[in-house]
């Protein structure tokens, strides 16, 4: 399997990690049968999915002021709020914020949610996931 990116819609930060823009960027994926083409929506979405059916996560957290403010003004959660998807060169960072239920093992939820991510994304799409970094935002009652 080989393993190509889209450069032209990466956009790259202070650190030099080019980060997958929502909705634009694909990952292609070639197979002997063909082409397949991963958006960056798609990696959001599926980890978002995985995230909020994990035991102890009360929802997903917003990764910022523009989000924080798209969730306030469509008053509901979207799937890929507080995920954001990295590459580099073949290997995805992927960073998820929470939200944690109150009295939960923290370290507990974080390891599973960890392992989780990373068995679903590498079953679905076939790519390595290098690093998961959780960040617990928020913790509310049940």
């Amino acid at each position: 399997m080989c393993v190509h990116s889209v450069n032209r819609f990466f956009s790259v930060d202070a650190m030099g990690i080019r980060t997958l823009e929502r909705m634009r960027t694909m990952v292609k994926i070639k197979t002997p049968l063909g082409t397949v083409a991963l958006s960056s929506e798609y990696f959001a979405n599926l980890v978002g999915n995985i995230a909020s059916d994990s035991y102890g996560v009360k929802g997903m957290a917003t990764r910022g002021p523009v989000e924080g403010l798209r969730a306030k003004i469509f008053k509901n959660d979207f799937p890929e709020k507080g995920v954001r998807v990295y590459d580099r060169g073949g290997n995805f960072t992927i960073d998820i914020h929470i939200k944690v239920v109150y009295g939960v093992n923290i370290s507990a939820v974080v390891e599973s949610l960890s392992q989780k991510v990373k068995y679903f994304v590498e079953q679905a799409t076939g790519l390595t996931v290098h690093i998961i970094n959780i960040f617990v935002d928020e913790m509310e009652a049940e």
